[in-house]
């Protein structure tokens, strides 16, 4: 009997999977075609038109395909300008599943008696997202609770839109490659694997809880594992308000910098101090409090760095501020670039030099005080087209999300119009570094939280 479940477990994920290759296939495959066409009659590539029809494809798929190509658009050279500011706009709020879903998916979770299990429970989602919706619920101790519950057949979906990522990765490859996409495309298969799984994210919350329990203007979920599963992630509720609301209520600079202290230590205090980040700072992923505190949302992409390439990132910053050459290019290394010539070399300190500059002035200052539109993007195209010229770079895996939660904690710093001494800030978190004691602290707060470095 067992054996027959699971065999009829495996035809369903098999047959979710080919729906779902069928759907994105027929998506992604027109936009392919159209630009086959145009190579093979030998016309220009107009990239902002075939960007246009690539978001179009997209926008009308449900699920994680939206993600990845979010999580595409704010790597810096993923992909071109053209393709990524059309991607950015793709909204992963799409319509959430109604209350005869949600009964179903709460009873396959916690059994049939599941409602007598709270206090209340919201039938209306509070928030939709590409993998799952979250409900507002009461503990029957009268505690206010997050109820985020997993979309069926997401395993399928998942592996389905992550063979189709190498397809959407090679629409312009042939035409326009700086970026060799392989690392890419492994990274973001890891880090989406890893976010259908509710019972590592309870895990990861419980890291970011001790390490930033010293923050008094950060606040962190605590998940409940009495009402959890591996697709259901029960956790209190934080109040607050989307950045953009906070924004629209006109705050004076004093609590914009205060909001922007709280997001620069929600983010890189755990770098720094233990080797972790949250690799996914989506405007949708944090929410603001009256008082400028912060509350940190979402734990299912957070990576987990070897100490050496915390180090890396540190000799990095003295290379660039004392002009060590030689200490750059140990960096590069170190991080995990192969084949560097110094010309490759002259490129990457000019994008180094870009996302430091801030930290290398002891004064308050705007986060980006030259140049217009989004952080980063005029020297990302400069710095795109030195490499092309080269030829195609590697990333390393481990420096993508680094490198994109950089670019998206600037994103936000610029919307806020906070004025800070980063040079400050970054120096109390560095000071007193040492990368063995690092291993020590990270390996302590892993074993504690249950997770291990290498998954």
């Amino acid at each position: 009997m067992a054996e027959r479940k699971t065999k009829s477990a495996e035809r369903n994920r098999l047959t979710g999977r080919v729906r779902r290759y069928a759907k994105v296939g027929t998506a992604v495959g027109g936009a392919a075609a159209r630009l086959a066409g145009e190579r093979f009659l030998g016309l220009p590539l107009d990239r902002a038109r075939h960007a246009s029809d690539l978001k179009t494809a997209l926008g009308g798929l449900k699920g994680p395909l939206m993600k990845v190509a979010q999580l595409l658009s704010t790597i810096p050279d993923a992909l071109p300008d053209e393709y990524a500011v059309e991607l950015a706009g793709l909204q992963s709020n799409a319509p959430s599943m109604g209350w005869n879903f949600v009964k179903r998916r709460m009873a396959a979770e916690l059994g049939p008696d599941w409602q007598a299990r709270f206090k209340s429970f919201e039938p209306e989602a509070a928030a939709a997202a590409s993998l799952g919706q979250v409900h507002r619920a009461v503990s029957k101790e009268g505690r206010l609770l997050a109820c985020k519950l997993q979309y069926p057949d997401m395993p399928s979906a998942v592996e389905a839109d992550i063979g189709q990522l190498k397809l959407i990765l090679a629409l312009y490859g042939r035409y326009d490659r700086a970026i060799d996409s392989g690392n890419i495309h492994a990274e973001i298969a890891a880090r989406l694997r890893e976010e259908l799984d509710y019972r590592r994210e309870a895990k990861h919350m419980l890291l970011y809880g001790a390490m930033l329990g010293s923050e008094k203007n950060v606040h962190v979920p605590v998940p409940l594992p009495s009402l959890s599963t591996g697709r259901l992630l029960t956790m209190s509720w934080l109040e607050g308000r989307p950045l953009k609301t906070f924004l629209a209520d006109k705050p004076d600079i004093a609590l914009r910098n205060k909001v922007a202290l709280a997001m620069f230590q929600a983010w890189y205090a755990p770098f720094y101090g233990y080797g972790v980040i949250h690799g996914d700072p989506h405007l949708g992923n944090y929410t603001v409090r009256d008082d400028g505190s912060v509350n940190l949302l979402d734990f299912g992409c957070i990576r987990i760095f070897p100490p050496k390439f915390v180090a890396g990132v540190i000799d990095l910053y003295r290379a660039l501020e004392t002009g060590n050459r030689n200490l750059a290019v140990a960096a590069y290394e170190n991080w995990g670039f192969e084949g560097l010539t110094p010309e490759i070399i002259d490129v990457l300190n000019r994008w180094a030099a870009f996302v430091y500059g801030p930290l290398l002035e002891d004064r308050s200052r705007l986060i980006q005080e030259t140049g217009a539109g989004s952080y980063g993007r005029e020297v990302a195209q400069e710095v795109h087209a030195e490499l092309r010229r080269l030829g195609p770079v590697k990333p390393p895996r481990e420096f993508l999300l680094m490198d994109r939660a950089a670019v998206g904690l600037g994103s936000v710093f610029l919307h806020l119009k906070a004025e800070v001494n980063w040079h400050r800030l970054f120096h109390g978190l560095i000071e007193d570094f040492d990368v063995k004691t690092l291993g020590k602290r990270q390996a302590k707060a892993l074993k504690a939280a249950g997770l291990d470095a290498s998954e």
